[in-house]
């Protein structure tokens, strides 16, 4: 039996696409059952309610599963959700854990989340459960939340200054994911998973305006500004800050500025471009309300 978790949130609901593709047999850990409803009509995909922070709740879930694909959400309480959940693994006898974790895992950070996924993925070494620790670096995705102001003004305006960044496709970080949970292995493993380029925000808009066919414009902006936008747009102050250390730790030119297509070659898998991707995401950038 495997169990995929944070298949409603956006990286896992890659994972569990290819799920549904290969009509390959798996078990969905939900919090709220009428959110997976879509998933929930594929005959090979059986639907559990829990929730990960609460271990008295995870006895039905676990129940049987050798394998398990652990993502949560990125909020503050992230370790204690999933070092909840590697105990109830623990607890149950899930004999593979594979953390969802991210480039930036590493004690010398500054971007919570990064130091978060090093905690949890240290808690799961210790834990006596074989692990992979599975680390993508920033997704292709996250420009997609930039689609009002290139629809609006052509523009995309962040704080990125003219360093460059090596994002990956989801698609990809999906195919890796469905593959190490079908066929198990890799068992104390770190895999790093980039993008195959790494460009400037300026190259990002002109894979843009590419796929489109009109100019779109990069606008450095300062991360005072950059922060202010984010607030105004709902962002908690909290999670504005974390971001902001993540724009810090990026344009010092880290990990995300080098590309390393290893755990693609393991899984034979072709890396996404970015011009791909926008190709493939053309309507987003073009259509207002999406």
């Amino acid at each position: 039996m495997i169990l995929l978790t944070g298949a409603t949130g956006l990286a896992g609901s890659f994972i569990a696409n290819e799920f549904v593709r290969a009509r390959q047999p798996v078990r969905i850990l939900v919090r709220d059952r009428a959110k997976a409803a879509a998933l929930g009509k594929a005959p090979t995909v059986e639907i559990t309610e829990a929730d990960m922070s609460g271990r008295d709740s995870l006895t039905a879930a676990l129940d049987g599963v050798e394998r398990v694909l652990m993502i949560s959400g990125s909020r503050m309480d992230m370790v204690e959700t999933q070092c909840t959940f590697i105990d109830a693994c623990r607890a149950a006898g899930v004999l593979h854990v594979i953390k969802f974790s991210g480039l930036d895992a590493r004690w010398d950070t500054t971007f919570p989340f990064g130091l978060m996924h090093k905690q949890i993925e240290q808690h799961l070494e210790k834990s006596g459960i074989a692990w992979t620790h599975l680390r993508p670096t920033g997704f292709m995705q996250e420009y997609l939340r930039e689609a009002p102001s290139i629809i609006r003004e052509n523009a995309l305006y962040l704080a990125l200054g003219d360093v460059r960044l090596n994002p990956v496709d989801l698609l990809d970080v999906g195919k890796v994911g469905f593959l190490l949970l079908r066929d198990g292995g890799q068992e104390g493993a770190r895999l790093p998973l980039t993008g195959p380029e790494a460009l400037t925000v300026a190259e990002v808009a002109d894979r843009i305006s590419r796929a489109i066919g009109k100019s779109v414009r990069y606008v450095a902006v300062s991360p005072i500004q950059r922060r202010q936008a984010l607030i105004a747009h709902g962002i908690p102050p909290e999670m504005a800050d974390a971001l902001d250390r993540q724009v810090e730790e990026r344009l010092k030119g880290g990990l995300e500025s080098h590309v390393d297509l290893s755990t693609h070659q393991l899984f034979n898998i072709k890396p996404t471009t970015f011009l791909e991707f926008a190709q493939r995401n053309a309507e987003a950038f073009v259509k207002a309300g999406t």
